[in-house]
């Protein structure tokens, strides 16, 4: 059967089999979510471990989010159009073997190589999962609740990362921050082939573009490549400047190729709508923002306050459970009741105003007085910010569309977390390295280039707040119901296996 729109029948699947996929989705999301963090802490081991240079080690992070943020779009298509669950498995078996080779890796450069691979499998599993839940939630209510369990893991996974992999590498070895992800994504893999709804996707001749995906992965993948380089090369070097620029030339010749061709890769009409634009411009200042919390926190916690890592882990560890309950057990409720934009105004100014009580942190802070009300204050505006955000991202995508919405909203994470990592870690460099020149002790120097982070970082989260003031609208109705659907016509068929 053919019909006019694209519509899953999600209502086959019972109340208990939709929940379930939900949360083997989010279990696979929450392995990917980790591993982006996991690695850092164990990075002087495997250094020693491997005997990488200081500017060779860069890359263990590197390969992975360059093949992770330059795949993120394209794979979120890739689920429009062959199906989500389809790509959601493939991916999960690239970044477990990859997991796998990691693990076992006896030289730098299998090491550098597995992690790009799994940095492909992480872009083709996260990419998706978001669309699928929008279309097994298309009820108001229950998709504002499906999307705050998907929130708490996309927020509070990475500081769950930092404990784990403190807790694997003191314990065990570095090894185990991969090898975890072996079981985990062999049971992930086999319970979503059981549970999750299956799709027969639009097709790929609706979006077989080869110019435009080579256009927007190079594109994409330059970006991510430059952004991670700034801090070596700077952002006024003719390399930085010349790189960008190249990029972004790219990534025009993909919009306007897209706007021209029969079968786009990426319809453009998802951007007309005020929410998803909005939305996703609100996401890259707050998560550019609040970046400088984990990482400059981090910093300030281990070369200021002299923490050990699994120190650091646990330092994180209450504002994780706020941002677990509150996306978890408030959020969907605020957002019933007073509308996503409504909720997401004044937790955005919580994040401000928690970065702004990290730029008081003294060289001599303790945790109870200094770190713990900064990061509270930061979990309850993670903990209600994120669901709603990504539910005005969602807002716009209609059932043909919601991978590609999902792997926008994605996209945006990576790229702003990467713009505000290599802005906000080069301003608080370039400010230490003078006040040092100056004769200012060391711990001074670096607090307050940290310091000068957070102060840009609640800047960023400022911006996002006026784009939500000005910019978004009250969302009328759930994306996954709405009328306009793109005229597109295919069959899905949703099954439980």
């Amino acid at each position: 059967m053919t019909g006019e729109h694209f519509q899953p029948e999600t209502t086959a699947l019972t109340d208990r089999q939709r929940w379930i996929a939900l949360y083997v989705l989010c279990t696979g999301v929450l392995m990917i979510v980790l591993d982006s963090t996991i690695v850092n802490v164990a990075l002087p081991t495997i250094q020693n471990d491997l005997g990488f240079s200081d500017s060779n080690l860069a890359w263990v992070v590197n390969a992975y989010l360059i093949a992770f943020g330059g795949l993120l779009l394209l794979a979120g298509r890739l689920g429009d159009l062959a199906g989500r669950r389809r790509v959601f498995l493939i991916g999960l078996v690239v970044f477990t073997v990859a997991s796998l080779a990691c693990a076992l890796s006896p030289t730098q450069g299998v090491l550098v190589g597995a992690r790009f691979v799994q940095g492909i499998g992480g872009a083709l599993t996260t990419s998706v999962v978001l669309g699928m839940i929008v279309m097994l939630f298309p009820e108001p209510r229950e998709q504002a609740k499906a999307i705050g369990v998907f929130g708490f893991v996309a927020a509070g996974g990475g500081s769950v990362g930092l404990l784990a992999g403190g807790i694997l590498t003191d314990a065990i070895s570095w090894h185990w921050i991969f090898l975890v992800n072996v079981p985990i994504g062999i049971a992930t893999g086999l319970l979503a082939r059981r549970l999750v709804a299956d799709d027969r996707g639009l097709g790929l001749k609706h979006g077989a573009d080869v110019p435009g995906t080579v256009l927007m992965v190079s594109g994409l993948m330059l970006f991510v490549y430059t952004i991670l380089q700034v801090e070596q090369q700077g952002w006024g070097s003719t390399r930085t400047l010349g790189s960008l620029a190249v990029a972004f030339v790219l990534l025009a010749a993909f919009v306007v190729r897209q706007d021209r061709t029969a079968n786009p890769l990426m319809p453009l009409r998802l951007f007309r709508s005020r929410n998803v634009s909005g939305a996703n411009l609100v996401m890259i200042f707050t998560v550019a923002g609040l970046f400088t919390q984990f990482f400059l926190g981090a910093l300030y916690m281990q070369r200021v306050l002299h923490y050990s890592p699994l120190e650091v882990g646990l330092a994180f560890f209450p504002s994780t459970a706020v941002v677990a309950f509150l996306s978890l057990r408030t959020s969907e409720q605020l957002v019933t009741r007073f509308g996503a934009r409504q909720v997401l105004i004044p937790t955005l100014a919580c994040l401000v105003g928690g970065l702004l009580l990290f730029a008081r942190t003294p060289a001599d802070g303790s945790f109870v007085v200094d770190i713990l009300p900064a990061t509270m204050l930061t979990g309850i505006g993670a903990g209600l910010a994120f669901p709603p955000l990504m539910q005005l991202a969602m807002s716009g995508a209609t059932p043909t569309d919601s991978g590609l919405a999902s792997g926008l909203i994605n996209t945006t994470v990576q790229v702003g977390g990467a713009v505000g990592l290599a802005l906000l870690a080069t301003l608080a460099a370039e400010r230490t390295s003078t006040l040092r020149a100056d004769g200012m002790a060391e711990a001074a120097a670096l607090n307050s280039g940290y310091h000068l982070g957070y102060v840009v970082g609640a800047g960023l989260v400022g911006a996002a707040l006026l784009v939500a003031i000005f910019v978004l609208q009250t969302a009328k109705a759930p994306a996954s119901v709405a009328a306009d659907a793109a005229p597109e016509s295919t069959e899905t068929e949703y099954s439980v296996a």
